[in-house]
């Protein structure tokens, strides 16, 4: 929940009505509201600033997940799997892009202005199990580079689950993290 929360917005207001109300205080010549509008409300400001000028915003679902894969996540969903979910669909403070250090170590990063970007994600049930797909632009990343690291996507992201990739029009990577049945409790 407190992920759909932008820190910033919050900083931005709060420290925005606070030093208005300092401004205010100034202008009526009441000391006590006038330091408590200053000293609280300008730093929480630039606070927010600041961490609007480092927010990524959460990544969104491209198409609603239906009651039938919830229940299919409860049940075969790793915790690999969940983690990913929950990241990149929460404000983040202070990265480049969703699954930066990810993509980096997996070698499907060689810069970043060539990084892919994950641009939405969606739950399915793919050969009865239930699979996270993680939608990517990838300009500059071919198909064939990404098949070629299939096998390390899948030990990174594993245990428990597969992968399979597939390209969806120009420029535009599927990859489904796939799991491989199991139970959380196995």
């Amino acid at each position: 929940m407190l992920g759909q929360l932008s820190l910033a917005r919050v900083g931005l207001t709060v420290g925005g009505l606070l030093t208005l109300m300092g401004f205010i205080a100034y202008a009526t010549d009441n000391p006590t509201l006038n330091l408590a509008g200053f000293f609280y409300g300008v730093p929480i400001l630039l606070g927010g600033l600041a961490l609007k000028a480092a927010e990524l915003k959460p990544i969104p679902f491209s198409q609603p997940t239906s009651s039938d894969i919830l229940t299919l996540r409860e049940k075969q969903a790793t915790p690999t799997q969940n983690q990913i979910r929950k990241d990149v669909t929460r404000y983040r403070y202070g990265q480049e892009a969703h699954l930066d250090d990810t993509l980096e170590r997996l070698g499907l990063s060689p810069s970043d202005d060539d990084r892919p970007i994950l641009v939405a994600i969606r739950e399915e049930k793919i050969e009865g199990n239930y699979a996270l797909i993680l939608e990517f632009n990838s300009p500059f990343i071919t198909l064939e580079t990404w098949n070629n690291k299939q096998e390390k996507i899948e030990k990174f992201f594993g245990p428990g689950i597969y992968t399979k990739i597939n390209p969806q029009g120009d420029n535009q990577i599927d990859v489904a993290l796939i799991s491989l049945g199991q139970t959380e409790g196995n």
